[in-house]
């Protein structure tokens, strides 16, 4: 069977789950040869094996945590190289959507970003993207060279499939663009206790409606109930109410949860462009004709400040 390259997303060797969706879509058109960079790359090899990696190629050159997105280019390529796979996957992250481009770019392939599904084909592996502002659905696949695809996290299922894991040293000679930008200092990002705004199962975003910075832990509350991330639109972090860590939107972040709850948000194109392929879309608002309605699986007619409370308390109870 075809091998298939995955560049492993992970922090000091833990890897976070959007890879080992790629590990499950992987499978489908062949055999998974993960590609983990950086510290703690060997680490990960027990846990890509056990996802269905059968060969985990690794370096922790000091190129990766120093200088930015090129080394991780070079080193890929080099995997490519060496195994010359049938397709390449990459999360669809704001940096993996540039490492992609930038190895489509030198290998001479096509490129397919922000994939919501993955399916072998006679011809190559076909895609699944939601394209206009996710108002229509389409199935394309690559018709030059090796596909370079990118998955939206929260597009297929983690599903271990014990294999072989097993780890060799990736050989890496870093070009001279490498080292062009380089990292000057780090800041932890405060951690708020809740998921990743876009790896999470569930998002409750708040819009326009919720009328100011002091009324989000409202939207905070319901998200902690139900275990979420808390997401706003762009009129919210424009107003200064939401960090724009939190937009979701095309010019934010695009989400696919299984769950997404739209508290005050009328529903505007720019931010139904960056949720709308969630697969359960809840809304709440009070204006009947808001256009959130035309695309939710429930709507709840009503003022937030009185919903989204007893939707909270319910929860806890039922919890409880």
């Amino acid at each position: 069977m075809a091998e298939v390259l995955v560049l492993v997303d992970h922090v000091d060797g833990a890897v976070r789950k959007p890879t080992l969706e790629l590990l499950t879509l992987a499978r489908r058109i062949g055999d998974p040869v993960a590609v983990a960079l950086g510290a703690g790359a060997e680490a990960t090899a027990s846990v890509l094996g056990e996802h269905g990696a059968v060969k985990v190629l690794t370096s922790d050159a000091p190129e990766f945590a120093d200088y930015l997105v090129v080394p991780k280019v070079d080193a890929l390529q080099a995997a490519f190289e060496t195994i010359s796979p049938a397709a390449v996957l990459v999360v669809s992250s704001a940096e993996g959507k540039e490492i992609a481009a930038r190895l489509a770019l030198r290998i001479g392939s096509g490129i397919i970003t922000d994939a919501t599904d993955l399916e072998a084909g006679d011809k190559g592996p076909v895609a699944t993207q939601a394209v206009f502002a996710a108002s229509f659905t389409t199935k394309s696949r690559v018709s030059k060279g090796v596909p370079v695809i990118t998955v939206k996290p929260n597009s297929a299922p983690v599903e271990p499939a014990p294999a072989a894991g097993t780890v060799e040293a990736l050989t890496v000679s870093f070009g001279e663009s490498a080292t062009g930008t380089k990292v000057t200092s780090r800041t932890p990002r405060e951690s708020t206790g809740r998921p990743e705004l876009t790896e999470a199962a569930i998002v409750v975003s708040g819009g326009r409606g919720v009328n100011g910075a002091e009324n989000f832990p409202l939207i905070e509350a319901l998200a902690d109930s139900l275990g979420a991330a808390v997401g706003a639109s762009r009129a919210a972090v424009d107003a200064g109410w939401y960090p724009h860590t939190s937009q979701v939107g095309q010019t934010g972040k695009s989400v696919s949860p299984q769950l997404y709850i739209a508290s005050g948000i009328s529903g505007a194109i720019q931010h139904r462009a960056g949720m709308q392929t969630s697969k359960t879309i809840v809304a709440i608002n009070k204006d009947a004709e808001a256009p959130i309605f035309e695309l939710v699986d429930y709507g709840v007619i009503g003022d937030l400040f009185a919903v989204v409370p007893q939707l909270t308390e319910e929860i806890n109870t039922r919890k409880g």
